[in-house]
């Protein structure tokens, strides 16, 4: 006789934070099959969940920010003027209907989800993934989300990072635990042959996953390419770049506009050093992250799974709207030593021919390579945040779970 069924919503604000759901609810989903999900992304169109084919129960709309209005409040107001405040409205609603059907649910992100779960009346639990005490050395909990996280119907507070659950409980809320990043679980090597040369350093672009600005970026990254063979000559160094579907199908336009010739996926231009090459990928995330000697960030959440791994980033801002130099520099905050970043503002040729100084710099200093393979891991803590979550939630619907034979039933 099959299990009766357990209902969760899961409530995200941002990119990244549908991203955590989603691998927390497939784990959810091994653990006890029966499980009903739904979701309401409140920033974009909620792909994650999509592609898990999870139901989304208000209406999502892409924002001219791209969900990065807090970096620059001028595009705040693009986004009022797109429907922000309707859309919000409407969202908000759709949570308010849809919770008295549910048993549990999960609030991922800042204020805003927390204050949507708050706001349902039912019981909740808290993954502030985009919040951490390593930013400041210590949380600033004001008084919006103090009140949700401290919310008796508030059943646990997970944080991203172990250092930030100890400040959480040094500021009374004990239900504060580490949960961790859960993109971590899933980034196995799969073997993907990446045609490298032993004993040469690669390097890792990773120029985002948002267009336009993601094609911006990496044309960047060609042109600090360019840069750092000036330094290093191209058979000392290698570049494998991670990139999006829709960038892959932009790159006979990005070679064309750059002076690079493109084929089979491979970018080539002849220098006065020698020919360069910089192989691309949409399917070798994972390995290029394992493999790679140091990172050319112009992400979040890729260079954070980077900086687990134990791989420092060396960071040139763009024009935005997420990677810009304030985005660059409270990711220095939250990493550390781990991450260098150049330039106080958009790259110019300036920034390039610094930041080319410091990639060669970098890749040749092993005490500091080994310094950030042991700082990086530890910052962020161990994998398995998607089953420590999942468990979690399960044991507040009810479910007995069976760690050998990772079942659970009512």
């Amino acid at each position: 006789m099959s299990s009766p069924s357990k209902r969760i919503l899961f409530i995200s604000n941002g990119h990244g934070e549908d991203n955590h759901s989603s691998y927390v609810i497939e784990t959810l989903l091994q653990l006890y099959p029966n499980l009903e999900v739904a979701a309401m992304p409140i920033v974009g169109e909620g792909n994650a969940y999509r592609r898990l084919n999870v139901p989304i129960i208000g209406p999502t709309q892409n924002m001219p920010s791209g969900g990065f209005s807090y970096i620059n409040r001028l595009r705040l107001l693009t986004d009022l003027k797109a429907g922000l405040v309707g859309l919000t409205w409407q969202q908000l609603q759709a949570v308010w209907q849809y919770a008295p059907s549910c048993d549990l649910i999960m609030a991922t992100g800042d204020t805003v989800s927390q204050g949507f779960a708050y706001s349902t009346g039912y019981r909740y639990v808290s993954f502030i993934s985009c919040l951490s005490a390593l930013y400041e050395g210590t949380l600033n909990v004001g008084p919006f989300i103090g009140t949700f996280l401290r919310s008796p119907r508030c059943l646990g507070v997970f944080t991203r990072d172990p250092y930030t659950a100890k400040d959480l409980k040094k500021q009374g809320i004990s239900k504060a635990q580490f949960g961790g990043i859960p993109s971590l679980d899933k980034l196995q090597p799969t073997g993907k042959d990446l045609a490298l040369k032993s004993d040469v350093p690669m390097i890792a672009l990773l120029p985002g996953s948002r267009l336009p600005e993601a094609v911006r970026n990496f044309k960047l990254q060609l042109n600090l390419i360019l840069e750092i063979v000036k330094i290093m000559p191209p058979e000392n160094i290698q570049f494998r770049a991670a990139l999006v579907p829709k960038v892959m199908q932009e790159l006979a336009t990005i070679a064309n506009s750059e002076g690079w010739q493109y084929k089979d996926n491979q970018l080539s231009k002849k220098t006065e050093q020698g020919t360069v090459e910089v192989f691309c990928y949409s399917d070798a995330f994972n390995d290029i992250l394992h493999n790679c000697t140091l990172m050319l960030g112009m992400a979040g959440l890729a260079v954070d799974q980077g900086i687990a791994l134990g791989k420092p980033v060396i960071q040139v801002p763009g024009e935005g709207p997420q990677f810009t130099y304030e985005f660059a520099e409270a990711q220095n905050r939250l990493i550390g030593s781990c991450a260098q970043t150049i330039g106080q503002g958009p790259a110019t040729p300036e920034t390039l021919t610094e930041a080319a100084k410091c990639v060669a710099k970098t890749v040749t200093n092993e005490s500091y390579l080994q310094e950030c393979e042991e700082k990086g891991k530890a910052r962020f803590g161990p994998p398995g945040a998607s089953e420590r979550i999942a468990r979690f939630l399960l044991s507040h619907l009810g479910v007995n779970q069976d760690r050998e034979q990772g079942t659970a039933s009512i």
